[in-house]
């Protein structure tokens, strides 16, 4: 039977770094399977004392010490946590001390610094880059569809929509997507819209299976969603891309992360905000 570990990312503000940091470790351990449970704003030294105790009595239930992954900033909460019976990893012991000896410098031990408002730039940012992406999102409106830093391509439900606010939300970037539809391969020809913007056209695709796979759960028995129609708009929509000159991506067996930062770096977008 495969093993079950329960594994902690304990954090004094989301928890998000925790949760990246801590998921992509674990996914290195494929013999095990990990129930993850985030525990957020633990910001005193009471609520860290609370976390042992939910962290203890998950220990007890599954008959094996849990993992903690930390990235509490504040010494004497992290000293309180690390009293846990589990397996505990404070990223910022494992981190900090070894940057303080190569720089020369105390660490401010600050919460909150990586996800905070108050980098108004960053957060101005993302927010604007966020608005921008909705209101561009699937060729609902094609104003000032030349302030983008890229226009993702594709037939429907390919993936453009997620690819494009993450690339929003993580990077600050105005990412609109435009649909692909069977009018423009009857024409083969890019959408009037689009011409003028080509250079900033950035393509998506998807196995024709999986394709109709994520179409029957929209719309079930439909035409739409047949895999005659859904091998037919794939093949058109990559000949028309191919046409054009426009790069893409396969997007069947990708994640999210793994599209955006690959656009990323391929179109040579830059980045507003870390």
């Amino acid at each position: 039977m495969m093993q079950k570990r329960t594994a902690f990312f304990v954090s004094d503000r989301t928890g998000i770094t925790a949760e990246m940091l801590g998921h992509s470790l674990l996914t290195q351990f494929d013999d095990i399977r990990f129930n993850e449970v985030t525990l957020p704003f633990v910001d005193s030294v009471e609520k860290a004392r609370d976390a042992v105790k939910q962290i203890n009595e998950q220990g007890v239930a599954d008959g094996i010490r849990p993992l903690v992954i930390s990235t509490l900033a504040r010494t004497e909460i992290a000293q309180a946590m690390g009293q846990a019976n589990a397996l505990f990893l404070d990223c910022f012991e494992i981190f900090i001390a070894p940057l303080e000896r190569e720089l020369g410098l105390k660490a401010s031990h600050a919460v909150g610094r990586s996800h905070s408002v108050s980098d108004f730039v960053n957060y101005h940012h993302r927010i604007e880059s966020v608005n921008y992406t909705l209101a561009h999102d699937d060729g609902v409106s094609t104003r000032d569809l030349s302030e983008s830093d890229v226009i993702l391509v594709g037939i429907s439900r390919c993936g453009k929509t997620p690819t494009c606010l993450y690339l929003a939300m993580q990077f600050g970037i105005r990412a609109a997507n435009y649909p692909l539809i069977p009018e423009d391969f009857s024409s083969m020809q890019l959408p009037a819209q689009l011409r003028p913007l080509r250079g900033r056209l950035y393509g998506l695709t998807i196995r024709p299976e999986r394709l109709q796979q994520v179409r029957n759960e929209r719309r079930p028995g439909s035409k739409y969603a047949t895999l005659a129609n859904c091998e037919f708009e794939v093949r058109e929509a990559e000949a028309l891309m191919r046409q054009e000159g426009i790069s893409y991506l396969d997007a069947t067996s990708k994640s999210v992360e793994e599209l955006a930062t690959t656009i990323l770096q391929e179109a040579k977008l830059v980045r507003r905000i870390y």
